[in-house]
Parts: structure tokens; C-alpha cells; sequence
């Protein structure tokens, strides 16, 4: 079986674009100035998408390596995931807390707080049900995505033990297309309205298992077929084109896209492989990066609206400050958090390879 491609770079443009794609809301919210005239600046629902497609295409993987070499483990498995994603979820959800809760009515600018205390276990494993039902504010709403995963991790491994390895694919085909028709049926209007889309997770998986299982070789034919997969990602991305009114539409395309596209540039990039040891690294950080940034978002416009009552900064040059900072101070928080704090769990977690 093919080693898992390293694809760090992938997530730390992903997070990038969830970044700026915050920024210019936070921004506009406040009075600041912001830009966001072009495609990318709205892309952050798809870059989560993406990740989830990602995440998917390695981690059905990972099961699915480990079920034919008849070491796979749930309990092993449920280890791993809760000892990377939770520890720092849990510090997110303690800091978004204390922030709505405390420290802005403490500066002087009140939050609506919509939730009690008996709501708060919703965020153990529905955040995504939390976010959209009590609008807690953005450090708290970001939430909703890790949700997803979780509770995707929750199913998928329980699921994998029960399927033989010679059908696991057409079995999670059937379920994906299944669930992709129940979602968009208007008697399940409650699956769409907590987010729930599992078939982007699920469409990682099956392009990666056929992969496995050689059931690709075709794309590998012509190397014009990776590069339309890439400049098509990048029409996505970087213009309005492949936008649809239809949800049903919009989604089936961007699972067979954003699946087309990991494939390709883990196992079709026709030699090309990314090595800059910094990009690399920020990837290993993405997952701070994406936690982190509202944080330093909120204190940057917060900066910036106290800096505003002193003196006139041009606004050009307060856009360029807002994203340039935030993004520095991103980096470095998650820097920090990553070899101080997510390390320990980190090696934790590979006692239970």
C-alpha cells in the first residue's frame, strides 16, 4: 500500500483562506476598513470543505491500512483522534467562555450571551448544533467544523470494523450517495441547518481507497488530466464560475472537485513535490493556525478600534496592518501552542499507533 503524501502544505493554505476570509466580516462588523473585493476572500466555507475532504482521504485510509494488516484498533483509534483535536478544542471552548462571558463586558463592549450553563455539553460533540442554535460569537462558532469531524470519527470506526475489506469501497459508495440524497431532501432541512456534511468526509475516503486499490490508473494517462484537475481548483477558488443556485448542484461538484484534487496532488503530481521546510511546517501548525486566528483577529480589530479614536490612519494602510498583524500573531500563537502545549498530547498519542 502507497505511504499517505505529506500534504501540510494544502493545510496551511486552507486555514489561510478560512483567515481572510474572517478578517475583511470582522472588520466591516466594527467600522473598520476591509477588503474582500475578489472570489478568495469568500472561500472560507469551502476551505473547511476541503479540509474535510482531506481528512477523510486520510483517515479511511489510515483504517483501511490498518484493517488489512488486521491491526486496527478502535480504542487505539479514538485515542489518537481525542488526544490531537481535544486538548486544544477544550483550551478554544475555556477561552471563548471567559471572552463573551467576562472579558468584553469587562472592556466596556457587552456581548449577547443566548445560552445557559445546560447548553454547554452540546459542545462535547455537537458544536455545530451550539453554534447554530445560540450565535455565540466567532472564537466559539469555528467550533462547528471540529464538530463535524467528531462526530464523523464516531461513526466511521465502528462502521469500517463491520465492512469486509472487498467491499468496503462499494459500501461506503452506497452510504455516501444515500446520505448525499438525504441531506437535500426537505423532510431532513435539520441536516443542512447544523451543517452536517459528512459526503465531503466521505468522498476523501472513496478517492483515496480506489486509489488504493488501483482503480485510478486512468487519470494518470495524460498529463493534461492533472493540470485540468488543478487549474479547475483553481477557478473554484479564485473566481465565481463553478457557484451554482442549486445546493444539490454546488455540493456534488465541489465533492467530486475538491476529491479529484487531493488525489492529484498526492499521487499524480508528475514529479512535483513541494520541500520548503517553512510551508511544510506551517501545515504541521494549521491546526492552531485555524483555532487560534479569531482570537487574534478579535484583538487586532480591537487594537485597531482604540488606535482609530487616537489618531487617522490611512485605510489602506490599517487593511494591510489588520492582515499582516493578525496573521503574524496567528503564526506565532500557534507556534507557541504547538511546541508548548499540543506536543505533549502529541507524543501521548503515538502510544497508541
Amino acid at each position: 500500500m502507497k505511504r499517505l503524501p505529506n500534504l501540510n502544505p494544502l493545510r496551511f493554505v486552507l486555514a489561510f483562506l478560512v483567515l481572510i476570509f474572517h478578517l475583511p466580516q470582522l472588520s466591516q462588523n466594527q467600522g473598520l476598513p476591509y477588503y474582500n473585493v475578489f472570489p478568495i476572500f469568500h472561500k472560507g466555507t469551502e476551505a473547511v470543505y476541503m479540509f474535510f475532504v482531506l481528512s477523510g482521504f486520510l483517515i479511511i485510509s489510515q483504517i483501511y491500512k490498518a484493517q488489512v494488516n488486521s491491526t486496527f484498533s478502535v480504542k487505539n483509534f479514538y485515542a489518537r483522534r481525542a488526544l490531537r483535536i481535544l486538548p486544544l478544542y477544550f483550551l478554544i471552548v475555556s477561552f471563548g467562555l471567559l471572552f463573551y462571558n467576562i472579558v468584553l463586558p469587562v472592556l466596556g463592549m457587552p456581548f449577547e450571551v443566548n445560552y445557559e450553563v445546560k447548553d454547554l455539553a452540546l459542545l462535547l460533540v455537537f458544536p455545530n448544533v451550539f453554534s447554530t442554535l445560540f450565535k455565540p460569537g466567532g472564537i466559539l462558532e469555528i467550533l462547528w467544523s471540529i464538530g463535524i469531524e467528531e462526530q464523523f470519527y464516531l461513526m466511521i470506526a465502528p462502521l469500517m470494523l463491520l465492512i469486509k475489506n472487498t467491499r468496503v469501497v462499494r459500501v461506503l459508495v452506497f452510504i455516501t450517495v444515500l446520505y448525499f440524497l438525504i441531506f437535500h431532501f426537505d423532510f431532513f432541512y435539520v441536516l443542512r441547518r447544523f451543517q452536517c456534511v459528512y459526503f465531503f468526509i466521505l468522498s476523501g475516503g472513496i478517492i483515496a481507497l480506489l486509489e488504493t486499490q488501483q482503480k485510478l490508473t486512468f487519470l494518470k494517462k495524460s498529463k493534461a488530466i492533472p493540470l485540468l484537475i488543478v487549474v479547475l481548483t483553481l477557478f473554484y477558488f479564485f473566481t465565481n464560475w463553478l457557484q451554482f443556485d442549486s445546493i444539490i448542484i454546488y455540493n456534488l461538484v465541489t465533492a467530486i472537485v475538491f476529491s479529484l484534487f487531493i488525489h492529484t496532488i498526492s499521487f499524480n503530481t508528475q514529479g512535483f513535490v513541494i520541500k520548503n521546510k517553512g510551508l511544510n511546517y506551517l501545515g504541521t501548525i494549521s491546526y492552531g493556525i485555524y483555532m487560534y486566528h479569531v482570537i487574534v483577529l478579535n484583538a487586532m480589530v480591537f487594537l485597531f478600534l482604540q488606535l482609530k479614536k487616537m489618531i487617522v490612519i490611512n485605510d489602506v494602510l490599517t487593511i494591510v496592518l489588520l492582515n499582516v498583524l493578525t496573521l503574524f500573531f496567528t503564526i506565532l500563537l500557534a507556534h507557541f501552542s504547538y511546541n508548548y502545549f499540543e506536543t505533549y498530547f502529541l507524543k501521548l498519542k503515538n502510544k497508541y499507533r
